[in-house]
């Protein structure tokens, strides 16, 4: 038998049921993991909403406010994966950091202040991530990968 990705699959879920059969990119598994799907009685097919990271992580989300400053290491930027860590937000800041590469830049000037309402400009892909409350870590690479832990180190103050 010749799967293809419209091949649709016998199994006790019904939901399942319709779900094609193929190769699951790392995007499309955390997709899965955050797409959230009922099956509508009577018909014979999927009903499917889409849930925010929040949602996916289960904790009630906590938006920057407006007009406050996040760090960004513009040294860094065009490198990959794209990580972001959340601390407690203070003096006008909303305890995000984010910067490009697999290491967090020691430097003492390697954060520049950022007015969170300017991220799209550099970031677009990170807007999703920003309700995240504090505590909060990401990790995407730009080829259909992210990861979302809760680091409790962040909300230690030193």
């Amino acid at each position: 038998m010749k799967i293809t990705s419209h091949t649709k699959v016998e199994t006790a879920d019904p939901a399942l049921k319709f779900a094609p059969v193929c190769r699951w990119t790392l995007h499309d598994k955390a997709v899965q993991r955050r797409l959230a799907l009922r099956y509508a009685p009577g018909m014979n097919m999927r009903v499917s909403k889409e849930q925010t990271v929040c949602e996916w992580q289960g904790v009630s989300p906590e938006p920057p406010k407006k007009k406050t400053k996040l760090g960004i290491a513009l040294g860094t930027l065009g490198k990959t994966p794209i990580n972001g860590l959340r601390h407690q937000p203070e003096n006008g800041t909303n305890g995000w950091y984010i910067w490009c590469g697999s290491e967090l830049p020691q430097d003492s000037d390697a954060f520049s202040p950022l007015h969170v309402e300017h991220i799209g400009e550099y970031f677009p892909e990170t807007e999703e991530y920003l309700s995240l409350p504090p505590g909060f870590r990401f990790l995407i690479d730009g080829s259909n990968y992210e990861d979302v832990w809760f680091d409790e180190s962040l909300l230690n103050s030193e």
